[in-house]
């Protein structure tokens, strides 16, 4: 699917994906990936959205969201409760849905100026 928006340049913003990648921008991502304002993680070793563990996080909470979209693939899907506590004991909303809805929430919450992250994981 092709999202677009009239937006401000100097983000990254997700401008497409498919079952196999995302488009942040021009680059095409086709694993797993961080995704903030500022910031494009592509060498991040977290397996999948169901095998995510609290040791795969240290990249995320460097990045000091507020807020952290974890989209999931073609299902929402939800992580471990290690996972769900890790950001609960910093204050940080987790936001687990399904890729769809991950990258259209994050392109409206990252125009807002929001402290936004998006863990993506493509099918």
């Amino acid at each position: 699917m092709k999202l677009t928006l009239d937006a401000r340049g100097d983000v990254n913003l997700i401008r497409g994906y498919t079952t196999g990648g995302v488009r942040i921008g021009e680059r095409v991502v086709s694993g797993s990936c961080i995704v903030a304002a500022d910031t494009l993680i592509t060498e991040w070793e977290a397996p999948g959205a169901t095998q995510l563990a609290a040791s795969h996080l240290e990249p995320v909470f460097a990045l000091n969201p507020e807020v952290v979209l974890l989209g999931t693939g073609r299902a929402q899907r939800f992580p471990s409760a290690e996972v769900r506590e890790a950001f609960a004991s910093r204050g940080i909303g987790l936001e687990p849905m399904d890729l769809h809805a991950a990258c259209r929430t994050y392109n409206i919450l990252v125009q807002e100026e929001r402290r936004v992250v998006a863990l993506l994981f493509p099918d």
